[in-house]
């Protein structure tokens, strides 16, 4: 297929225009060296995976850039963070723009050194996996929230996907868009050559017990967060795994999503839920190695659910925007009611709730929004359009506030 244009080239461009240094993180294989080197290929180019490569920069910086002059383009800073504070002495001595591309795949352990180095002086975006939009070539870059307009300029570049199932299966990783390579021999070697490098190093877990809690945390994709069950299946200490979810999520392979905790909804669970950000990933892991095992599988409405929440978070991270204040879930029990109640989504915009559902279902239901309601408790909130986001083939309105939206509305 050949190199994909990804969706965020363009606000990289920008950053990268108006920005003295410009850090771009994501998971490993995510296609972060591969967007640089086609959209800045002027750059010169440095990679921290090389162990000589760091050792001159710690040890001889000077010698370091003289080797390496800008524009420059660090691969993987985050490995020799020392680094940075030279770039902020290089930067803070001119006001050329466009000095230093960076990229890293541990997003706080390079955060911080970048919030301590590189205060307002670095743009930060996130590449995440491909999108749907980018595997199909659309060009429609904006975020997914439900409003009128949204919907009216995405029915403009509307796409119907027919083989969401393999994409469910295959994952997001570009190099599996590439080239004809193995499902299962990719998904081999990312575990063993990137997570049981890069991540058991930070968890300094033996190899079997890093794997048993790899898969313990796939089988739980779109589940909330339950660290003690985790332990209790793999025989170490909850707070253990509780830093070692920290690191996936760190690295960019799981996301937490947070519960709207507003004080109007004083019955609202406060357990964050867990979604792998790559479904190719959590299925190698959990053993569906076919799109149809999987699609007939007790697991279908978790992945999809996993699925389509990512779609989400790339349709932010694609835009430049960050996501963590706009996209929440809710859970609770309220009064007279003997079932807790769940919103799958809400996205938060401009002082407005808007409700998603997430359902594997081309048949959806208007009782599959019997939860919205409970936002109308939140008097400071305006509660928007739900959406019932499924399999269905057109955009069906159910309520006159209630819509259920083909996936290709994402």
């Amino acid at each position: 297929m050949g190199y994909i244009k990804r969706a965020i080239s363009e606000i990289l461009k920008r950053r990268v225009n108006t920005s003295k240094c410009t850090l771009v993180v994501g998971a490993r294989q995510v296609g972060k060296s591969t967007l640089i080197r086609h959209e800045f290929p002027e750059y010169n180019r440095t990679n921290f995976d090389d162990r000589l490569t760091r050792m001159q920069a710690k040890e001889e910086p000077k010698l370091f850039f003289l080797n390496n002059p800008c524009p420059l383009f660090i691969d993987e800073v985050q490995k020799e963070g020392t680094v940075l504070e030279e770039i902020k002495q290089k930067v803070d001595e001119t006001d050329v723009r466009g000095q230093f591309i960076l990229s890293g795949s541990q997003k706080l352990e390079l955060m911080k050194g970048v919030s301590e180095s590189l205060a307002g002086r670095v743009s930060v975006c996130e590449l995440c996996g491909l999108s749907l939009r980018e595997i199909h070539r659309i060009d429609f870059n904006k975020h997914f929230v439900p409003t009128d307009d949204y919907i009216i300029e995405r029915e403009k570049e509307l796409q119907g996907y027919n083989n969401i199932w393999d994409i469910i299966h295959k994952g997001s990783y570009p190099e599996l868009y590439d080239i004809e390579r193995d499902w299962q021999d990719f998904y081999s070697s990312y575990v063993s050559t990137y997570l049981e490098r890069d991540i058991n190093e930070l968890i300094l877990a033996d190899s079997i017990t890093f794997t048993k809690f790899l898969i313990a945390v796939a089988a739980r994709t779109g589940e909330m967060l339950n660290c003690a069950n985790i332990a209790s299946e793999i025989g170490v200490s909850e707070p253990t795994i509780k830093k070692w979810i920290s690191v996936l999520e760190r690295t960019g392979i799981v996301f937490l999503l947070q519960p709207y905790c507003a004080s109007a909804l004083n019955r609202a669970i406060k357990t964050p839920k867990l979604y792998f950000r790559d479904t190719g990933l959590a299925c190698y892991l959990t053993k569906w190695l076919t799109p149809d095992a999987l699609k007939n599988s007790a697991v279908a409405g978790n992945m999809f659910e996993t699925f389509i929440v990512s779609e989400i978070l790339k349709s932010y991270a694609n835009e430049g925007e960050d996501y963590h204040f706009n996209i929440f879930y809710y859970r609770g029990k309220d009064k007279n009611v003997s079932n807790e109640n769940e919103i799958d989504l809400i996205i938060e915009e401009n002082g407005t709730l808007y409700p998603i559902e997430i359902k594997m279902s081309g048949n959806p239901k208007a009782n599959m929004g019997a939860t919205n309601p409970v936002l109308d408790k939140l008097t400071d909130k305006k509660r928007g359009m739900g959406v019932i986001l499924c399999l269905v083939d057109k955009k069906t309105y159910l309520r006159e506030n209630l819509i259920a939206l083909p996936i290709s509305y994402i």
